[in-house]
C-alpha cells in the first residue's frame, strides 16, 4: 500500500502534536520528581525515538541528554530484549551503551499497539541527586575508573515487566543509594512521565492512525534533512581547526587536556565534517565523555553556529558527519573507563573546540568559546541537616552564566553551559535556604570580565553561601586557569575561582576540583567563567558600551582602553573623544 504524502500544515500539526506529548511527560517530571535536582533545576529532558531508534521529537530538553544518545539507548534495549511487551520498562544509566553518563537515570519505554507491534519508544531520562557514587556526588572528577567511582549501572535492565515493577531493582537501589525516599520518588515520577507519553501517542494514534504516524515520522525526518541541507549550502564552503584546553586536574596531564577538533563545510554537497579523532588518549579520571556526549558536543557546537532555526532530530543529523576514535578522552569509551562528568566539563570544551573551527571555516557566522561548567556554587552537597533531622544530598544550582557571543549578537547570560543550553532553571535562594542547611549571602554579576568584542560574552557571576550546619561540598570548576576563548579578534571572558571563607571572616583559596567540609559560619565563594567575545571590541556600537557602562557591567576605563570608548560624567558617548580614540587604537 503506498505510504500518503502529508502536507505541510499536517506534518506542523503533528510535530507540534509530538512536541506536546514531550512537555506533557517534562511537565509530570518537573511537578512530581523528589529531588531539587528535578522540580527546581530542571534537569531533565523527554524525547520520542521511532522504532528504528531515530530520534524524532525532543521539545525544550538539555542538549546533552538528547542530541545523542536516546538513539543508542533504544537500540541497545533491542539488543538485550528481543521480544519487547506492552507495559516493559528498562532502567538505563550505562555510558557504554548510549547513556550520556551514570548520573542520568533514564527510562526507556516502547509504545506497543493493541497487535503487540513494536511503534515508537518514549525516553525519560532525569539527572538524579545520589547513585551510589563512592563519594557523595554524582560528578566524581578524581575516580580512576568506573570501580573507583562506584556507581551503580543498568545498561538497559528492566525494571517494569508487562506493568510491574521489578522491585528486585528497587530494593539494590534504595539499599545503595543515600537518599533513597528520594531517589524512590524521583524514580516513580520518570516511569510516569514515561507511561504518559506511551499513553498520549496511543492516543494521538487512535485519532490518526498507526500508518499516519509511520508516514509522518518518515516525512519529518526527510523534511528537516531538507532544511540542513539547504541551511548549509547558504553557508560558504571552508575547512577550520581549532584548540581549546581543559584545565588541569587530578588525573590530567599537568598541563590540562588539550582538545583539538576540525570542521569542514561543503556547501555544494549540503554537508558539515566534524573530526574529533585527535583527541587524547582516555584518562585515569572522571572526566572522559561517552559516545552519546562526545557526538552530542559536536552537533551542539554546530547547531549553536547556525543562523537558522533547523530541527534537531535524527532527520538533520543525516547532514553532519561525526569522526570519532575509540578510547579516546572525547571519543567512545571502552569499559570501565569512568565517564562520571560526561555531560560537563571535556563536553564543554569540545564543543568550544568545534565553534572556535566553525569560525575559522566560515567567517560569517560561528561562536566564541563557552564559561565552562561545575563551580563550587553548583556543588553536590551532603551532610546531616539538624533542623529537620536527616540527611540530604543534592545539586544546588545557585547560579552561572558563560554565554558565549555569536557572529551576529550579544551572549545569553544565563546560557549555563553548554550542556544544557540555557534550558536548566537557576535555584531559588529562598527554597534553597528553607530545604538545606545554606544561607546565600551574595549573587551579582562581576564587572569587567566580559569577553569584550563587537559583540560580547557574558560577565562572570559571583555566588557566596554560607553553612548553617555543617556538611560536604564537592565541585570541579573548570576555567580557573584556562579563560572561554575569543574568536575572531574577540577578548577571552573572565577567570573562574574558588575560595573558601572562614569563620574569622578570612579569605582562603581553594583548590579548582575539591571536596570540602564546611562547618557553621563558613561559606564558600564562587566566581564562574564569563564567555568570549566574538569580533574586535573597537567594532562595537558606541551606544552599546555606554548601556553596559551606565549598568555596572563595565566600568569607564574599560571602555576607553579596551572598546576605544569614551563616556563623559553623565554616562553618554563623547563622540570626538571616541573617534579620536579609535583611530589611535587602529594605527597603533
Amino acid at each position: 500500500m503506498k505510504e500518503a504524502q502529508l502536507n505541510g500544515a499536517q506534518l506542523s500539526v503533528i510535530n507540534s502534536r509530538l512536541e506536546g506529548v514531550c512537555k506533557k511527560m517534562a511537565n509530570t517530571l518537573l511537578r512530581t520528581g523528589r529531588s531539587g535536582v528535578l522540580n527546581r533545576a530542571r534537569d531533565f529532558s523527554c524525547c520520542i525515538v521511532t522504532r528504528d531508534c531515530e530520534l524524532l521529537t525532543a521539545a525544550d530538553c538539555l542538549p546533552i541528554h538528547v542530541l545523542s544518545g536516546p538513539d543508542l539507548m533504544a537500540r541497545s534495549v533491542h539488543d538485550f530484549h528481543p521480544a519487547l511487551h506492552r507495559g516493559d520498562a528498562f532502567l538505563h544509566n550505562s555510558p557504554y551503551h548510549g547513556c550520556s553518563h551514570p548520573a542520568d537515570h533514564t527510562i526507556v519505554m516502547p509504545v506497543i499497539d493493541g497487535d503487540g507491534l513494536h511503534r515508537f519508544t518514549v525516553l525519560a531520562k532525569a539527572h538524579q541527586a545520589d547513585i551510589g557514587n563512592a563519594v557523595p556526588t554524582t560528578y566524581s572528577a578524581t575516580a580512576r575508573d568506573v570501580y573507583e567511582e562506584g556507581a551503580l549501572i543498568f545498561p538497559a535492565v528492566k525494571v517494569q515487566d508487562r506493568g510491574v515493577v521489578v522491585e528486585d531493582i528497587v530494593r539494590m537501589c534504595r539499599m545503595r543509594i543515600r537518599v533513597p525516599d528520594q531517589w524512590y520518588g524521583d524514580f516513580l515520577a520518570m516511569l510516569g512521565a514515561a507511561r504518559i507519553g506511551a499513553q498520549e501517542i496511543e492516543r494521538l494514534a487512535a485519532d490518526l492512525g498507526w500508518a499516519t504516524l509511520d508516514a509522518f515520522s518518515r516525512q519529518w525526518l526527510d523534511y528537516s534533512e531538507a532544511r540542513m541541507a539547504a541551511a548549509v549550502r547558504r553557508l560558504v564552503t571552508g575547512n577550520g581547526r581549532a584548540t581549546t584546553v581543559h584545565d588541569p586536574m587530578p588525573g590530567t596531564p599537568p598541563n590540562g587536556i588539550s582538545l583539538p577538533a576540525s570542521v569542514s563545510v561543503d556547501s555544494l554537497n549540503g554537508r558539515i565534517s566534524v573530526d574529533l579523532t585527535e583527541a587524547p588518549d582516555a584518562l585515569p579520571c572522571g572526566l572522559n565523555l561517552s559516545e552519546a556526549c562526545s557526538r552530542t558536543a559536536a552537533l551542539a557546537g554546530v547547531f549553536n553556529c547556525l543562523q537558522e532555526n533547523v530541527p534537531k532530530n535524527a532527520g538533520s543529523f543525516r547532514r553532519i558527519d561525526v569522526r570519532l576514535r575509540e578510547g579516546s578522552v572525547a571519543g567512545i569509551p571502552r569499559h570501565p573507563t569512568s565517564c562520571s562528568m560526561a555531560t560537563t566539563n571535556v563536553a564543554d570544551r569540545l564543543t568550544a573546540a568545534v565553534q572556535l573551527a566553525f569560525a575559522d571555516a566560515c567567517p560569517e557566522v560561528g561562536m566564541a568559546e563557552v564559561g565552562p561548567n561545575l563551580p563550587a556554587c553548583k556543588s553536590v552537597i551532603a551532610g546531616f541537616d539538624e533542623r529537620f533531622g536527616r540527611s540530604f544530598v543534592n545539586q544546588l544550582f545557585l547560579g552561572a552564566t558563560g554565554g558565549a557571543a555569536m557572529g551576529w549578537g550579544d551572549a545569553w547570560l544565563t546560557y549555563g553551559h553548554v550542556g544544557n543550553g540555557g534550558m536548566a532553571f537557576i535555584d531559588s535562594v529562598e527554597q534553597d535556604e528553607l530545604l538545606y542547611p545554606i544561607q546565600v549571602l551574595e549573587r551579582r554579576l562581576v564587572p569587567d570580565t566580559e569577553g569584550a568584542g563587537e559583540w560580547t560574552g557574558a560577565s562572570s557571576l559571583r555566588v557566596e553561601f554560607r553553612a548553617t550546619s555543617p556538611f560536604t561540598a564537592t565541585y570541579s570548576a573548570d576555567g580557573c586557569v584556562n579563560a572561554p576563548q575569543g574568536v575572531r579578534g574577540g577578548l577571552p571572558g573572565g577567570l573562574a575561582a574558588q575560595f573558601r571563607r572562614t569563620q574569622l571572616g578570612h579569605i582562603e583559596p581553594l583548590p579548582p576540583s575539591a571536596s570540602i567540609r564546611l562547618d557553621v559560619g563558613e561559606s564558600v565563594v564562587a566566581i564562574t567563567p564569563g564567555g568570549g567575545g566574538f569580533s574586535s571590541p573597537l567594532g562595537r556600537d558606541p551606544e552599546r558600551v555606554a548601556e553596559q557602562v551606565r549598568s555596572g557591567l563595565v566600568s569607564p576605563e574599560r571602555a576607553r582602553d579596551v572598546y576605544g570608548v569614551c563616556i563623559d560624567g553623565d554616562g553618554r558617548v563623547d563622540v570626538e573623544e571616541t573617534r579620536a580614540t579609535r583611530r589611535w587604537a587602529a594605527s597603533s
